[in-house]
């Protein structure tokens, strides 16, 4: 055999332990509740694609970030860096699938992104998203900001607020500032990082470039100083309502004929928004949302908490209409977005808001003579068929202390004892954990606690059920 390997995690991967794996799956059925009254179905797809599905569709930065895999049979793969392009490849290979297609998938993704510029930012972390494909209205592109709401609401988050703003506004800056309509993405690409290199650090790329930090160059895309301001004058446009925003890029594009077009879909949107109670607290329009990858072709938002203005988006998507027509040949317009759950995680955690238990058990039955194996296997049975989840301590330690500690350690609600007296006087033993753990926070005397033994009683064996159940619903 070979020697003690050393154990080590991947950079940029993580551990994830009990109690956060708990409030993961609190934000993932939470979230999951909220989609599904909205009609939305599951769908899973696999974690690898053939490389040349996902190469193209991303944009430069992302498509630097796939993990690349060679398979078995020398086949070019790589792990999916989103799910949208899976769900393209999904929708153009399976014609038979129903139109509109609304479906939502949790799962993890992967991009080789640098771990460490950000919070909550990882290169395997989860997504949850939502898309409706095939469907042109603009009443999908509704149905999914307010979905992103009722999630944020529904998570407890505090303040958050639903940034929106449009590709094919965004497009309307080609022509005020004079640059070609096919610099569009790049140019995009590079307002995307607004909000993370900070104004000065953008208009340098848009314009001579730069060294960054490394020392490493940025190159700079060549526009004029003047073509610049006139970027700056859009990403300007600010107000707390958004029909003051579609005032002010009126104003902007005064000159251009083919601006109002554009802009009476998000006036509507604003309408219908406001008529479902959906007010400029939670909805703003923001020019400066660009959105990084190159499929979008309309509205675009993103969602941030006030509570953590540093933090970054935690939610966001918008319409590709043109993505599935790469697999198929044939236009099909869909809308949608993509929760990161792991960065809900962190965020929620920061806040205080993440409710955390460390357990699924809600009762620990000790072991405390192992000639009483079989009646201690009886209880914990029992307890199971009853519906009450029932660990059945499987450790080496006899002493009752110990097993407690144990308990107290995971933070079980409730725990059972039986000992050679109980079982002869027909009786058990229940201890509620959450009395003892706030009486011993407020009693320093030892023998004084050993004397009240707080949260421990006897019942009948025969009432052990029900007598568990009543403790259980106490501590609700």
């Amino acid at each position: 055999m070979g020697g003690v390997v050393q154990p080590r995690l991947l950079r940029g991967l993580q551990d994830v332990f009990p109690q956060y794996m708990h409030g993961r799956q609190w934000i993932i059925d939470t979230i999951r509740q909220v989609y599904e009254r909205y009609g939305y179905v599951p769908l899973s797809t696999p974690a690898l694609e053939y490389l040349d599905i996902l190469l193209g569709t991303a944009g430069e930065e992302t498509q630097k970030q796939l993990f690349q895999v060679i398979g078995p049979d020398g086949e070019r793969l790589g792990l999916r860096f989103d799910q949208t392009v899976p769900l393209a490849r999904v929708v153009a290979q399976y014609p038979d699938l129903p139109r509109p297609f609304r479906r939502y998938q949790v799962c993890p993704v992967w991009r080789c992104d640098n771990p460490y510029e950000k919070r909550g930012r990882f290169r395997e972390f989860i997504q949850f998203d939502i898309d409706a494909v095939g469907v042109e209205s603009d009443v999908a592109d509704l149905e999914t900001i307010t979905a992103m709401c009722d999630a944020m609401t529904a998570l407890q988050v505090g303040r958050f607020r639903v940034r929106v703003s449009s590709r094919r506004v965004l497009n309307l800056l080609m022509p005020l500032a004079g640059i070609p309509p096919q610099r569009a993405h790049e140019i995009f690409r590079v307002l995307d990082k607004l909000e993370k290199l900070g104004p000065e650090k953008v208009r340098l790329e848009l314009t001579t470039g730069y060294t960054d930090q490394s020392g490493s160059p940025v190159p700079g895309l060549g526009l004029s100083s003047r073509q610049v301001d006139k970027i700056d004058q859009f990403l300007a446009v600010r107000a707390k309502s958004r029909q003051e925003v579609l005032a002010q890029l009126r104003h902007l594009f005064r000159d251009l004929p083919q601006a109002e077009p554009e802009l009476l879909p998000l006036e509507q949107l604003s309408q219908r928004l406001h008529a479902l109670g959906y007010g400029d607290e939670q909805v703003v329009y923001d020019a400066s949302v660009a959105r990084g990858l190159e499929y979008y072709t309309g509205t675009v938002f993103e969602t941030v908490l006030l509570d953590l203005p540093e933090f970054g988006s935690v939610c966001a998507g918008g319409r590709y209409d043109d993505l599935v027509m790469r697999f198929s040949g044939q236009r099909l317009p869909a809308v949608g977005t993509s929760v990161g759950v792991d960065r809900m995680l962190v965020a929620l955690r920061e806040l205080g808001r993440l409710p955390l238990r460390k357990c699924t058990a809600q009762v620990l039955v000790t072991v405390f003579d192992d000639a009483l194996m079989d009646d201690y296997l009886a209880m914990t049975y029992e307890l199971r068929r009853a519906g009450i989840r029932t660990e059945l301590y499987l450790g080496p330690e006899r002493r009752i202390g110990k097993q407690i500690r144990y308990g107290d350690q995971y933070e079980i609600p409730v725990l059972v004892v039986c000992g050679p007296d109980e079982k002869a006087r027909g009786q058990v033993q229940l201890k509620d954990m959450s009395v003892g753990r706030k009486r011993t926070a407020e009693v320093s005397d030892r023998d004084q606690w050993r004397a009240e033994r707080p949260g421990q009683f006897h019942v009948p064996r025969q009432q052990l059920v029900r007598a568990v159940k009543e403790l259980l619903e106490a501590q609700a």
